[in-house]
């Protein structure tokens, strides 16, 4: 399963060789013109390349690995980013000097085993779209408010994992850059988060922008992406206004905890 959050900059002029790179047998798998459906046709052609069959029986009982997942969504957000760059000292991009060229590239993807999400924007300046996620033992109707739902914690499990673009409740984790609350915000190598804090006292933590999410079995993971796009420091202040102009939902700074 596959879905897809923002959009491919200067899509009209990257369509056409973004197909073109594709195997036949992915080309031929698309049936809409939507972005979204020819990013996963990369992501697909990704994993074929990568010596992974995306249509092989085989595969059903075990999934691909979380790992394989993740490597192979970075390898299709850097080809996008490759086409991009591509496109934008030709004549087309001259003759249009309005064309936008970052990407919102919130992701995710499962092979029914794991999944792995991403929240990404090709841009140093610009927030990505939100991504927050929220884990415990069972997801509870509180009693004190009818209709209202809360993540319930028994013990350190992270039975239930959900992940929304929005916190389905109004408990916001928030984000700590020295890494004391559970925040996301890890240092290399990435740290499953039931291990930074088994008992969180907030439903929904704020996933950091230019990042992915892993979810598998019980534990949860955060990864940074490193790219020219990436910048360490969780205190690092992007602009809002090129997701909202999309209509996508930003993380204020109030959220941050900053």
């Amino acid at each position: 399963m596959w879905m897809h959050n923002g959009n491919i900059g200067g899509w009209k002029y990257v369509k056409r060789n973004l197909a073109l790179g594709l195997r036949g047998k992915w080309f031929s798998s698309v049936g809409g013109n939507t972005d979204s459906e020819w990013a996963f046709a990369v992501f697909l052609d990704a994993l074929d390349q990568m010596g992974y069959d995306p249509d092989s029986a085989s595969l059903s009982g075990t999934g691909f690995g979380h790992s394989v997942l993740r490597k192979a969504l970075l390898a299709t957000i850097e080809r996008i980013n490759t086409l991009i760059a591509e496109i934008r000292d030709t004549e087309r991009r001259e003759s249009d000097e309005d064309l936008e060229c970052r990407s919102l590239l919130n992701f995710a993807v499962t092979d029914g085993h794991s999944v792995v999400c991403t929240r990404y924007v090709s841009s140093m300046k610009d927030e990505a779209a939100s991504l927050y996620w929220s884990s415990g033992t069972s997801w509870q109707e509180d009693k004190s408010i009818k209709g209202r739902y809360r993540m319930e914690r028994r013990d350190k499990g992270a039975d239930i994992v959900l992940v929304a673009s929005e916190p389905l409740t109004f408990e916001r984790g928030k984000c700590d850059p020295k890494g004391t609350k559970r925040t996301g915000f890890y240092s290399l190598p990435s740290i499953p988060v039931a291990e930074a804090d088994p008992f969180p006292t907030d439903d929904w933590v704020i996933v950091p922008t230019n990042s992915t999410l892993t979810i598998h079995k019980q534990a949860v993971m955060i990864h940074p992406i490193i790219d020219k796009y990436y910048n360490p420091n969780p205190s690092y202040t992007r602009s809002t206004g090129f997701a909202v102009s999309k209509g996508l939902d930003v993380i204020e700074e109030k959220e941050r905890g900053e």
